[in-house]
C-alpha cells in the first residue's frame, strides 16, 4: 500500500498519451512527407486542453519505451507552453508537473537531464523560489549525492537558474533561515576541485554570474572564491580556463579591489593565457586589457608588462585561416547579394539638440574574434600609454610589413591593422612620420591581396584627420590628394570587402576634409556613380551614405548643373525602379534628405515628385497598419520614419518654398497622426517634422494646432520622458518653435507645458544635454509670447532655468529664451530677487549679445535691480559674483 500513497492523482488516458507521442514523434522526424505545419496546428489545439502540459511532464519523465528524442521533444515543448500558461494552471496541475520534474534531475540520459534543468529554469523564473519548496531541498540532496547523474544534473539546472535570475537566490525566502545562494555557494566551490571536468564548469560558471550582484555570501567568502580561481587556472579543460578569464576581466571590471593584491599574478596569468592555443580562452584573456584601462586603473601596474604584452596583440591580431572575412574576401564583386548577405540596418531618427549619437562604424564586419579584440586592446593601450609603446611595437610593426612573399600576406596585413589601431593614440610619435608612413600605405591600396587592400583603406582613414592638418603646406596637399585618389581607385575595386572599406574609409574622409573636397567634386562624383551603377545591394547602402555625407561635406558647392547633371539622374532613375514597399528605398531616402539639406533651394526642381512619394508612403503604411490585407503590403514603421525625416530635410532645405506642396496635400493629418503613434521612433520623427514645418509655414498647422500642442505636451510627461527621451526633446523643441510663430494663441497650453519643463530643468543631472537645453529654451519662448501666464510661477523655476540657460551656446534661440527672461523680469521684478545670482550668471555666459534690442532690455533689466536694490543689498549681490562673470557684465555698464 505504501507505494499507492505516492501515485499522483492525475493519470493520463491511453488515448490522449498515444496521439500526443505519435505528433512529437512526426514533428520531429527528418522524412519530409510529414506536414510540419499541420501537426504543429494539431499540437496547438491540444494545448488547450487544461491538462495538456500534465500530459507533456508525464511523457517527458515516464514514459517507457519512448525514444530519447520524443521524450526530450515533449520537455521543450512542456517548456514553451509553461512560459505562456503556467499561471493560469490549476494549482493541482502545477504541483503534478513539478512533482513530474525533480526525479528527472538524476536521469541517466545526459538530454534528460539538460532539459529539465531548462524547465526548471523557467517555472523558477514565473512561480519564484517561494513557489517551490521542495525544490531546493532536492537540489541539495542531488548535489551531496556522490552520484554523478544526480550532482551533474541538479548543477545543470542550479546554473541556468544562476544564469537567468541570479537575483532570486539571493532573496530572502519564508521558512528558510538564511538565502539560498547562501546554501549553495560553499557546494559550488566543493565542485571547483572535482574530478569531473562538467562539474568544475558549471559551478564556476554559475558563482561567476554574482560578480555583479556580489552578494554578502560572495562578498565574504572572496578569498576562497580567488583561491578557487588560481587553483582551476591552469585547468586541463579550456572551457573551464576560459571561464577563469571571464571571472577575471568582470572582477577588474566591477570590483578591482579584490584583485589588487593579486594583481601581479593576474596579468601575469592573463598575459600567458592571451597566447593559449584554444582561440576562445584567448580571447576571453585579451578582453582583460581593455577592462583594465576602461576601469581607469593605475596604468603603471601594466607599464612593464608592455614589452611582453604588445607582441602577444600582434601576433594575434592577423587573420586565422579559418576567418570568415579571408573566404569571403574570395568572392566576385559581380555576384549578386543574397538576402542573407544583407545586414539589418537601422535608421536613426531625427534629432533636434547638441548631443549626437555616436555610431562605431569603424570596423566593417560584426563578428567578435581574437583578431578584433586584440586591435581593440592595442588602441585602448595606446591612448593609455601614447608614444610609450612605439619602441616595442614599431621595429615588429616595420618587421611584418618587410616580411616579403605571398604567404607572409596575413603579417603584412596585422602590420597595417597596427598602424590603423595606434592611428589616434599615438599620433604625437607618428606625426613627424606621417609623411612616409602615408606615402608606404598608398601603394598597398593596389596589392594583390584583397585584405590588405581593405585594411589599408581603413587605416588610412584613422589618420584622415591628420592629412588633413598638413594640408597647408604643398607636399601635404599632394599627400591629401594621393589619398583621396587612391580611396577612389579602390571604391571601383572589384572585389566586395574592398569595396566596403574604401567607400566608409572615403566616408569618414569627406567628413574631415568638408570644403577642401570642392576641387574635386567632379571627379568624386564621377566616381561615386560608377560605383552606384556597379555595386550589388548590400555596398550600395554604403554608396548612399558616401553621397550623404558627401552633400553634408560640401554643402551649396554642390549646388552647380554641372554636378547636378552627373549625381541626379542615376538617383532619379533608381528612386523610379523601386516600389513604395521595398526597403531599399531607405537608404536612398536618406540620401535625398542630406542632398536636399545641401542644396537648399536649389533642390527645388526635384522636390515636386519627391515630396508627394513621401506621403503616399506615409499613407500607404497607416492604412497597412489598420488593414494589411487591404493595403497588399506589411506594414513597416521604417518607411514612415525616413519618409518624415526626408520631409524635414526638404522643409530645412527649400524653407517656405515648401509651402505650396504642404497646401496642396494632407500633410497636416497624416502629421497628426504620426505625433499620437504608438512606435516612439515615429513620435520623434513626427514632432521633428512639426517643429521644421512651424518655421516655415505656420499658416497650415493652424487648424488642427490645438491637437499639435496637446499631443505635444503629453510627451512632457515625467513618466513618458523617461521611457523616450529622444521624443519628448523634439516634442519640446517643436512647442517653441510653435509659440515663437502663433505668439497669444498657445496660451491654453502654456501651463501644462511649463508644469513639465521645471521638474526637468530641477532635475537636470539624469537628463541628457539636449533636453536640458531645449526645455529651457522652449520655457523661455513660452515666457516671451505669455509673460503674464509665466511670470506669477518665476521663484519656483528660476535658479534651474538660468543655470540651464548658462550652459547654451549664443545662437537666436538662446535670445530668444532671453527675451522671455526680460519680458518676465517686467511684468513681475520681485519674482527673480532671490535668484538674482543666477540671472547675473546666465547673463555673463553670453560671449556678446548680437541683437541690439535684446543687449539693451538686458542692460534696462539689470539697472532696474540696481536701482531697487538700495542700502548696498546690489554690491553684496556683486560680491557673491566670480571676477570673470562681473568682468563680463561690466558690458551691459553695472
Amino acid at each position: 500500500m505504501a507505494a499507492a500513497a505516492v501515485t499522483p492523482s492525475w493519470q493520463p488516458q491511453e488515448q490522449g498519451f498515444k496521439e500526443i507521442c505519435g505528433l512529437l514523434d512526426q514533428q520531429i522526424s527528418h522524412s519530409s512527407s510529414a506536414d510540419k505545419a499541420q501537426i504543429w496546428q494539431q499540437l496547438q489545439r491540444y494545448s488547450h486542453l487544461n491538462d495538456f502540459n500534465n500530459y507533456l511532464a508525464f511523457i517527458f519523465s515516464r514514459a517507457e519505451g519512448i525514444s530519447v528524442e520524443v521524450r526530450q521533444a515533449a520537455g521543450l515543448y512542456l517548456k514553451n507552453n509553461l512560459r505562456n500558461t503556467y499561471k493560469s494552471m490549476q494549482p493541482a496541475y502545477q504541483q503534478y508537473v513539478k512533482s513530474e520534474l525533480l526525479p528527472c534531475l538524476g536521469a541517466a540520459d545526459k538530454h534528460i537531464r539538460s532539459t529539465t534543468g531548462t524547465i526548471i529554469s523557467v517555472v523558477v523564473q514565473i512561480g519564484g523560489v517561494v513557489g517551490w519548496p521542495e525544490l531546493l531541498q532536492a537540489l541539495v540532496n542531488c548535489l551531496d549525492s556522490n552520484d554523478l547523474n544526480h550532482m551533474e544534473g541538479a548543477m545543470d539546472a542550479l546554473s541556468k537558474i544562476c544564469e537567468d535570475i541570479p537575483q532570486y537566490l539571493d532573496a530572502d525566502v519564508p521558512g528558510l533561515a538564511e538565502r539560498p545562494i547562501n546554501i549553495f555557494l560553499p557546494r559550488l566551490f566543493r565542485f571547483f576541485q572535482s574530478p569531473h571536468v562538467s562539474l568544475r564548469k558549471l559551478s564556476l560558471g554559475s558563482v561567476n554570474q554574482y560578480i555583479m550582484l556580489m552578494p554578502s555570501a560572495l562578498y565574504v567568502s572572496m578569498d576562497q572564491y580567488l583561491q578557487g580561481l588560481f587553483v582551476l587556472a591552469n585547468d586541463p579543460a579550456a572551457e573551464v580556463r576560459k571561464l577563469v578569464c571571464a571571472a577575471f576581466v568582470q572582477l577588474i571590471e566591477v570590483r578591482p579591489s579584490f584583485l589588487e593584491p593579486h594583481l601581479r599574478n593576474v596579468i601575469e596569468y592573463m598575459l600567458q593565457v592571451n597566447k593559449d592555443t584554444d582561440d576562445e580562452v584567448a580571447l576571453e584573456a585579451c578582453e582583460f586589457w581593455s577592462a583594465y584601462c576602461d576601469a581607469q586603473l593605475p596604468p603603471e601596474n601594466l607599464r612593464e608588462f608592455l614589452p611582453r604584452l604588445i607582441p602577444v596583440l600582434l601576433s594575434n591580431m592577423a587573420y586565422a585561416d579559418d576567418d570568415e572575412s579571408v573566404i569571403e574576401a574570395e568572392e566576385d564583386g559581380s555576384q549578386p547579394d543574397r538576402d542573407q548577405d544583407l545586414k539589418p540596418r537601422f535608421h536613426v531618427s531625427r534629432f533636434h539638440g547638441s548631443d549626437e549619437v555616436e555610431d562605431d562604424d569603424d570596423d566593417v564586419v560584426n563578428t567578435w574574434n581574437l583578431r578584433k579584440c586584440s586591435a581593440a586592446a592595442l588602441d585602448i593601450l595606446s591612448n593609455v600609454f601614447g608614444d610609450e609603446i612605439l619602441p616595442t611595437l614599431m621595429p615588429i610593426v616595420q618587421a611584418k610589413l618587410s616580411t616579403g612573399g605571398d604567404d607572409a600576406w596575413k603579417e603584412r596585413e596585422a602590420a597595417v591593422l597596427a598602424l590603423g589601431a595606434i592611428g589616434e593614440g599615438c599620433i604625437n610619435g607618428l606625426y613627424p612620420h606621417l609623411l612616409e608612413i602615408v606615402a608606404f600605405l598608398i601603394p598597398l591600396l593596389d596589392d594583390k591581396f584583397p585584405l590588405i587592400r581593405s585594411i589599408s583603406c581603413w587605416t588610412l582613414s584613422r589618420f584622415s584627420k591628420f592629412i588633413l592638418q598638413g594640408i597647408g603646406h604643398p607636399k601635404g596637399y599632394e599627400q591629401f590628394d594621393n589619398v583621396l585618389m587612391g580611396l577612389l581607385r579602390r571604391i571601383l575595386d572589384d572585389n566586395k570587402r574592398v569595396q566596403e572599406a574604401a567607400c566608409s574609409a572615403f566616408a569618414t574622409l569627406e567628413e574631415e576634409a568638408a570644403e577642401e573636397l570642392a576641387p574635386r567634386l567632379e571627379i568624386i562624383l564621377k566616381h561615386l556613380m560608377t560605383a552606384f551603377g556597379k555595386y550589388q545591394r548590400r555596398n550600395l547602402r554604403i554608396v548612399y551614405d558616401a553621397i550623404g555625407t558627401l552633400a553634408e561635406a560640401v554643402g551649396g558647392e554642390l549646388n552647380q548643373p554641372v554636378y547636378l547633371d552627373i549625381l541626379m539622374p542615376p538617383l532619379i532613375e533608381k528612386w523610379q525602379q523601386l516600389s513604395n514597399s521595398d526597403k531599399d528605398l531607405f537608404p536612398l531616402l536618406e540620401c535625398f534628405t542630406s542632398i536636399a539639406h545641401a542644396l537648399g533651394t536649389g533642390f527645388t526642381q526635384f522636390a515636386e515628385p519627391v515630396f508627394r512619394r513621401c506621403i503616399n508612403i506615409i499613407q500607404t503604411q497607416q492604412f497597412a497598419k489598420a488593414d494589411p490585407s487591404a493595403a497588399g503590403v506589411q506594414y513597416d514603421k521604417e518607411f514612415i520614419v525616413c519618409s518624415l525625416d526626408l520631409l524635414s530635410g526638404l522643409a530645412e532645405g527649400l524653407g517656405s518654398g515648401i509651402e505650396s506642396l504642404v497646401a496642396q496635400c494632407s500633410l497636416r493629418d497624416l502629421l497628426l497622426h504620426c505625433c499620437v503613434d504608438d512606435a516612439p521612433d515615429v513620435r520623434q520623427s513626427a514632432f521633428a517634422l512639426l517643429g521644421d514645418l512651424a518655421r516655415v509655414c505656420p499658416v497650415h498647422l493652424h487648424p488642427r494646432l490645438s491637437e499639435f500642442l496637446e499631443a505635444a505636451a503629453k510627451q512632457l510627461e515625467i513618466s513618458k520622458v523617461k521611457k523616450a527621451i529622444s521624443v519628448a526633446n523634439n516634442a519640446c523643441w517643436a512647442i517653441g518653435e510653435l509659440a515663437v510663430k502663433v505668439r497669444q494663441e498657445i496660451s491654453p497650453v502654456v501651463l501644462t507645458v511649463i508644469s513639465c519643463l521645471v521638474p526637468i530643468l530641477q532635475h537636470a543631472e539624469g537628463l541628457n544635454k539636449s533636453l536640458i537645453e531645449n526645455s529651457a529654451i522652449t520655457l523661455g519662448r513660452l515666457a516671451w509670447v505669455c509673460p503674464e501666464l509665466v511670470s506669477p510661477h518665476m521663484e519656483h523655476f528660476m535658479q534651474s532655468w538660468c543655470t540651464a540657460l548658462s550652459m547654451i551656446r549664443d545662437d537666436v534661440e538662446k535670445e530668444d529664451a532671453f527675451r522671455g527672461l526680460c519680458a518676465m523680469v517686467k511684468a513681475n521684478p520681485s519674482g527673480a530677487l532671490s535668484s538674482l545670482v543666477y540671472m547675473c550668471k546666465a547673463i555673463a555666459s553670453w560671449h556678446e549679445i548680437r541683437s541690439e534690442d535684446l543687449h539693451n532690455e538686458v542692460c534696462q533689466v539689470l539697472h532696474g535691480y540696481k536701482q531697487m536694490l538700495r542700502n548696498g543689498a546690489w554690491d553684496q549681490c556683486m560680491s557673491a559674483l566670480e571676477p570673470p562673470v562681473k568682468e563680463k557684465l561690466s558690458k551691459y555698464q553695472v
